[in-house]
């Protein structure tokens, strides 16, 4: 052993076959060591060590302030750029630092603590787990809607620490509270909305207020979070109605498509049935103003021929009767037959009507 090699032990033991604490081995007739002689020889090892001897009080003044540069310098401490650093004055928050290089008293007069900010933490209500490890939560998931309707709605909350202060010391568990409040503000904002509007077009908007209003909740326990975003990741019937809500949607559907069928059939008949009274009405119009013109204008024929026949009967009436047999005989046969054209040769006969049946020689007939 080294050791023996030199003669003895750390404490200054004789020879060879003497164990570290100077006596001889316990196999030997030798006693045990004298802890009294061994704690003499450290003391005065000690008082070899300090200038001036032990108990002189220079040195005790020496050594304490040594101790005391050594407590104030550890006071220096450095806030990563991803945290906040909270101090503490005897266990009482004091206020909160910025990343860098800052100092405050150290232990056990002050602490700092230095919280991750920059991390976001995600809460699921609804359900636990990821992937096929997915475990439902009904209890949690379970929302009545606004029309009475009962809604399965699993969601993600994701949030990060704000200001470190008021997280550590005005909440007892953040991700309980936030489970807690952002199970609530959903609840409150589905209650406002019918079912069918949650699981398709007011979606995303159901989900941004109920985010504001979660956020509006943090602010008012001081709760020093930031709400990043409220995902709904599943809205649907319970699974024990999903297949009658299912039948009922679908006949809302074809109740839908019979109404846009029927709709679409009257927005084709009702415009044309309109044209077509009002193109009616026009032609009637039309036929009312032609025949009043006409009877006016035979009104004014007839007032302006009977004073001309008061003014001149004869030549009127002779003008009447004239135009009268001009009208009778040109929708008559007419044959024409000369008295003085007898024995002179010439036939006093003229069939006008044969002649003016008689066929017209076509054009190059005779060539």
């Amino acid at each position: 052993m080294f050791y023996k090699q030199q003669g003895g032990g750390p404490w200054g033991g004789g020879g060879g076959g003497n164990n570290p604490w100077g006596g001889r081995d316990r196999s030997g007739s030798n006693p045990a060591p004298d802890l009294e002689e061994i704690l003499k020889r450290s003391q005065e090892r000690l008082r070899r060590m300090m200038p001036g001897g032990f108990g002189n009080l220079r040195g005790l003044w020496l050594i304490a302030a040594v101790v005391l540069v050594f407590w104030g310098v550890s006071g220096f401490y450095r806030v990563q750029p991803d945290e906040q650093g909270v101090e503490l004055l005897f266990g009482k928050y004091v206020k909160t630092t910025q990343p860098g290089l800052n100092y405050w008293f150290p232990i056990p007069i002050g602490e700092v603590i230095r919280p991750k900010v920059t991390q976001t933490n995600q809460v699921t209500v609804g359900f636990r787990g990821t992937g096929p490890n997915i475990r439902e939560v009904p209890q949690e998931s379970h929302i009545l809607a606004g029309d009475q309707n009962i809604a399965d709605i699993q969601f993600v909350v994701q949030w990060r620490i704000r200001e470190a202060g008021n997280f550590l010391f005005n909440m007892r568990d953040p991700e309980l509270t936030v489970k807690a409040a952002a199970e609530s503000a959903l609840r409150e904002v589905v209650g406002r909305n019918p079912l069918q509007s949650v699981m398709t077009n007011q979606r995303d908007l159901i989900a941004q207020q109920s985010r504001d209003l979660l956020q509006t909740i943090m602010d008012g326990y001081n709760s020093g979070v930031t709400i990043l975003d409220l995902r709904i990741q599943k809205a649907d019937p319970p699974k024990e109605v999903i297949d009658a809500f299912n039948d009922v949607q679908r006949a809302k559907q074809d109740e839908e498509r019979l109404r846009n069928e029927a709709l679409a059939y009257r927005n084709d008949i009702v415009p044309r049935a309109k044209g077509e009274a009002a193109r009616m009405v026009q032609n009637a119009t039309a036929e009312k103003e032609k025949l009043v013109k006409e009877a006016e204008g035979q009104a004014a024929r007839f007032t302006a021929f009977y004073q001309t026949y008061v003014a001149n009967k004869d030549i009127t009436t002779r003008r009447m009767y004239l135009e009268t047999m001009q009208e009778v005989l040109s929708k008559s046969e007419k044959i024409i037959i000369d008295e003085n054209g007898k024995g002179s040769g010439v036939v006093p006969y003229l069939p006008l009507p044969a002649i003016g049946r008689k066929p017209q020689p076509q054009p190059g007939a005779g060539q």
